[in-house]
């Protein structure tokens, strides 16, 4: 039995709804559909992502500023300016952002630009970041690191609870093994353990799991039938010249169309797509992009 004391459920029907927004909630009966890139690369590529997926729809944009690379050669990410980037587009588009926190210096800005706060797999015990995220006042999104285990993936979850934030959201984005043809094994067994175990949401990122963008949309619709509250799912106005990730982002009109399809299997197992964008209202772009 992990011992969980706030993350563990107490009743059969225990769930928690945690509001990303006063129109989207993970847990609830709509499942929560992020899209975007992997990093901010510019605000001409954000605008092509939020005209798109705005009308898809999502209810999250995704984008990364502060990027944790295994090279120190390689893209860092765009820092403050990708913030401001993302706060531009989630103003206007009136959908909320999510962006990734590597140290307890970002958290303040961050949570300054963004709706919710992601963890990273490299971070997951990075048990002095997770418990000043206990204090940052925002949800945080908390992914499994590539070798934990479910009870270290609760646990971690468990020190962010204990330091004052009741908000948080699991994901599930794969996990190493011996086997290179993905990136990573989709572990959609832990997925449903942890529907079991706690009364936090729990999403899927199968862009990391797998690796590849043919791969995507099948366990994107298998995280859905087996229970899964979300997705995260990278995409790109041209993929294969994204700066980083490029082999696993799908096209916009790809992550369009993969929305729609979710829909017949978000029903089967009681579950349902939104209609609306992340706030509920029309985006109002203030420019055109030639």
């Amino acid at each position: 039995m992990i011992n969980a004391k706030l993350a563990a459920k107490s009743h059969l029907n225990h769930q928690t709804i945690i509001k990303l927004t006063d129109k989207v909630a993970f847990g609830g009966e709509e499942l929560v559909i992020i899209g975007g890139p992997c990093t901010v690369e510019s605000p001409e590529q954000m605008e092509k992502v939020a005209q798109q997926l705005a009308v898809a729809p999502v209810q999250g944009l995704r984008g990364g500023v502060y990027k944790p690379r295994s090279s120190p050669y390689a893209f860092q990410g765009m820092g403050e300016e990708g913030l401001k980037i993302l706060a531009d587009v989630r103003s206007r588009y009136n959908v909320p952002v999510i962006t990734e926190v590597m140290c307890i210096s970002q958290i303040e800005i961050v949570a300054t630009h963004a709706d919710m706060l992601q963890v990273g797999s490299r971070n997951m015990q990075n048990f002095d970041l997770l418990k000043a995220l206990g204090q940052a006042g925002k949800p945080i999104l908390l992914k499994r690191g590539l070798a934990a285990t479910i009870e270290e993936l609760v646990m971690a979850a468990e020190y962010i609870l204990s330091h004052g934030n009741p908000d948080v959201v699991l994901c599930e984005r794969g996990i190493r093994s011996f086997d290179n043809y993905t990136r990573n094994v989709l572990d959609l067994g832990a997925v449903a353990a942890l529907k079991q175990i706690t009364h936090l949401p729990v999403i899927v990122d199968p862009s990391h799991a797998v690796g590849k963008r043919e791969l995507v949309a099948p366990m994107a619709k298998a995280a859905v039938a087996c229970g899964a509250d979300g997705l995260i799912i990278e995409c790109h106005p041209e993929p294969e010249k994204s700066v980083s990730d490029a082999r696993q982002a799908i096209s916009l009109e790809e992550m369009v169309n993969l929305v729609h399809s979710l829909k017949p299997i978000a029903a089967a197992v009681g579950r349902n797509i939104s209609t609306t964008t992340g706030a509920g209202l029309e985006p109002t772009p203030i420019f055109c992009v030639a």
